[in-house]
């Protein structure tokens, strides 16, 4: 169960020889009209051209499968399906071909973020044309590479994609909490079902593979007892946005979200809700599209009813304007580098938990999670223990709470560039010389230590020879179950 993942997107050379046109983070990253951060993507830890060297580390792992995105404008220079890029499937379907041969199954993203700018400059995921498009682009990601790929997933964390892309100034489009980010996710929930039931249609038979979807889970824990109703409807709005659609019994949006949605857009002097409704068809045809539940989770919230708070500069994390929240930390958290990412491993035993129990026994692949650093100590022992404590709540969830979870990913291989932060944020369990030419790649004793863990099936350090009994009979099952 043990799996990693790096993203493409981060590591490419900036349009530079290769058949490739601008996405909107090649623009942002560039323009960046509403960020201090100066760095940019161009090159990042350059996997494009060290894709050899990034096999070997993965395969000295023992990792079981590769987690990667797939850029559209590497595969679609024109963001269309008239015109492939022979180079970028070259790139691709090599990197493929060494993971296989290496034992290792690659797992494709077919979308993290990466929009081609031509579709941005039309209205990018707020345009209801963006599912037509995205539907024939995993078409052509489903013929050229469904022989070789078994596990697609469609959209990495719309939660994000749509409310930092229209909620904040941070996005790389136009701010518009009020409409665009409700189309956004509207939007998305379509665009992912069609590109499932391309391939179920399509695909499924001849090749047999499974496609979901993933997205940020946060656990969200009330401030006081006053707290616990608004608390549930920001799980509602936080989570259930997002899975209730594909994953529920009886689809579409969660019943009490879309009501206080239409509320919210009445006492605003809308006509209707700035939340599309789904018509009787679209319900069904979204409803079921999805293999299993893809889940990223990172840290858990303290929500508190707002007393006086501005709204205005909106963040994500920080606060939840339509439920007049602000979202806070416990003070007994550990703290991170990320301001908004405080640990608290048991958030993710609880949201496991809070899958089962809305949507049944379904399949969860944890695919992504990680600690950030701010330097580039080779020794970074807080990472090993964050690995361990969520490591641990896993294994509670699967033979406790008797939940489906059936393979853990960590966020990252390597250090990459991170969105609005750039480089500040070091989440690898490999460094990277960002200064070097040849982008050295070297182990931090997270790296050795989760090695240790793929090995032995053991989530203590080599060094510590306590385990529980309790954990040691999960141990002893999960060579069996695994």
């Amino acid at each position: 169960m043990y799996r990693y993942f790096d993203d493409n997107l981060f590591s490419e050379k900036y349009l530079e020889n290769v058949d490739k046109s601008p996405s909107i983070w090649d623009t942002y990253c560039h323009i960046r009209p509403n960020s201090t951060e100066t760095s940019n993507g161009d090159i990042a830890c350059d996997s494009y051209n060290l894709w050899k060297e990034d096999v070997k580390i993965i395969s000295d792992l023992g990792l079981d499968f590769y987690r990667f995105s797939i850029s559209w404008t590497r595969i679609l220079p024109r963001g269309t399906p008239e015109y492939i890029s022979k180079s970028g499937y070259r790139y691709y379907s090599n990197l493929i071909d060494a993971l296989l041969e290496n034992g290792i199954e690659p797992v494709v993203t077919m979308y993290h973020w990466d929009l081609p700018q031509r579709f941005q400059n039309m209205g990018g995921w707020a345009n209801p044309l963006i599912s037509d498009w995205f539907a024939d682009y995993s078409r052509v990601l489903f013929t050229l590479f469904g022989d070789r790929v078994k596990t697609w997933i469609t959209l990495n964390e719309p939660f994000l994609l749509c409310l930092i892309e229209y909620s904040t100034e941070l996005g790389t489009g136009p701010a518009d909490y009020d409409i665009g980010n409700f189309q956004c996710i509207k939007n998305s929930m379509i665009a992912h079902a069609k590109a499932w039931r391309v391939y179920d249609e399509e695909f499924k038979k001849k090749f047999k593979g499974r496609v979901g979807m993933t997205n940020l889970l946060v656990d969200l824990k009330p401030a006081t007892k006053e707290d616990e109703l608004v608390t549930q409807l920001a799980v509602e709005f936080y989570s259930g946005l997002f899975t209730y659609p594909i994953y529920s019994k009886t689809g579409g949006w969660p019943s009490a979200i879309e009501n206080l949605l239409a509320q919210n857009s009445k006492k605003k002097g809308y006509r209707q809700s700035r939340l599309p409704a789904f018509t009787d068809e679209e319900k069904e045809f979204v409803r079921g599209t999805g293999d299993f539940i893809g889940m990223n989770y990172y840290t858990s919230k303290i929500v508190r009813t707002a007393k006086e708070h501005n709204f205005e500069n909106n963040t994500i994390l920080e606060d939840i304007p339509e439920l007049n929240v602000i979202l806070d930390s416990d003070p007994s958290w550990k703290k991170s580098c990320a301001y908004h990412l405080d640990q608290h491993p048991e958030g993710l035993r609880s949201m496991l938990s809070w899958i089962k129990k809305s949507f049944g026994d379904i399949e969860i692949v944890i695919f992504e999670n990680g600690y950030a650093t701010s330097a580039s100590s080779l020794h970074d022992q807080d990472r090993v223990s964050f690995f361990k404590k969520h490591l641990e709540q896993v294994l509670l969830a699967i033979y406790e709470d008797k939940v489906n979870v059936t393979g853990f990913t960590v966020w990252s291989l390597m250090d990459v560039y991170e969105w609005m932060v750039g480089y500040k944020y070091k989440f690898g369990l490999y460094e990277v010389d960002f200064t070097s030419p040849s982008r050295t790649r070297t182990p931090r004793d997270s790296a050795r230590y989760y090695k240790h863990v793929i090995r032995n099936r053991s989530i203590d350090p080599p060094n510590d020879n306590y385990i529980s009994d309790e954990l040691y009979l999960c141990y002893f099952f999960s060579l069996f179950h695994l």
